[in-house]
């Protein structure tokens, strides 16, 4: 456990994708020649290091901003350099504390031996379809549920092709997306489809456009700004820095990704930073480390390695 943590966080710091792929490999290769270890714990410890990637070399918004004379939905801003980011004492001994600190926590949490889940590869077999009475099993197998959905995509296909929209590998994808889903009548046996054909990576593959429909409902509907002016609104220069790492949290169970985050959020939080006098800086790593740590709640990179 300690091993497994030490180096995703410091893997993920270096690289946020690089953390992904080497404490996964690591966890699963660890699982099967370490007898007695918790499986479901190594792997969480493994996708743990995560949260310390947006305060790291491959930080999307830090290294956004340092482009000159920034500019995003009408706010204009100065270049603002590392210096001033990630390599700042309090991001550096925020990242330090974290990468020494997550073996521990996760070694604290390691169960007894009774109630130790090992790897067993021999119970690894193919996705099964399992219907009973929960509501999630009612959906996974509902046929309604499957054409709500593909009304919802091919509505949006054809409004997109009206509009003078062309093809495009977005426009091929999403055509093939919904007609995938139609042809296997219930959600559940296209997940079953995708998962056969790409076993590892099926999950993000088939949950990242979901996730950019949330992403552009919340941006395009206002719901994302709406969010983070509340908090905006209840700040003063002290309390900013917190308010933006809660809004981003919040918001980033939404929108898992960076940038996006960054689109949605970023000019409220420049325009706060600037009429509070407050280090551009600062706010910029508090969206930063805000976005990072509700993935720890919302573990969607980890699906490859579970």
């Amino acid at each position: 456990m300690l091993l497994v943590t030490f180096i995703s966080a410091i893997a993920c710091w270096l690289n946020w994708g690089f953390g992904l792929v080497i404490g996964g490999l690591l966890a699963k290769e660890l699982s099967r020649k370490v007898k007695g270890v918790d499986y479901r714990l190594l792997i969480a410890s493994a996708y743990s290091g995560f949260v310390v990637w947006h305060g790291g070399l491959s930080g999307s918004i830090p290294l956004k901003v340092v482009e000159a004379g920034g500019r995003l939905k009408g706010v204009q801003f100065d270049s603002i350099p590392l210096s001033q980011t990630l390599f700042t004492n309090f991001n550096l001994a925020i990242s330090i504390i974290l990468i020494l600190t997550l073996p521990l926590i996760n070694y604290f949490m390691i169960p007894d031996k009774d109630k130790t889940i090992e790897f067993k590869p021999e119970e690894e077999k193919e996705f099964e379809i399992i219907k009973d009475n929960s509501f999630s099993s009612k959906l996974e197998n509902s046929m309604l549920l499957t054409l709500i959905i593909s009304i919802l995509g091919f509505a949006y296909i054809i409004k997109y092709f009206s509009n003078g929209g062309s093809l495009s590998l977005d426009s091929v994808n999403l055509i093939f997306l919904f007609t995938g889903i139609l042809l296997h009548k219930t959600p559940i046996r296209y997940i079953k489809a995708v998962d056969n054909a790409i076993k590892g990576t099926a999950g993000i593959v088939l949950q990242f456009p979901f996730y950019g429909g949330i992403m552009g409902i919340m941006v395009e509907s206002g719901l994302a700004s709406i969010i983070a002016n509340w908090f905006v609104s209840i700040s003063s220069a002290k309390t900013l820095p917190l308010f933006t790492f809660l809004s981003a949290g919040l918001i980033n169970l939404f929108i898992p990704s960076g940038g996006g985050q960054w689109v949605a959020q970023g000019p409220i939080i420049v325009k706060a930073a600037q009429s509070l006098n407050f280090p551009l800086g600062k706010a910029v790593m508090a969206l930063a480390w805000g976005d990072a740590w509700t993935n720890m709640i919302q573990p969607f990179w980890a699906l490859t390695i579970i």
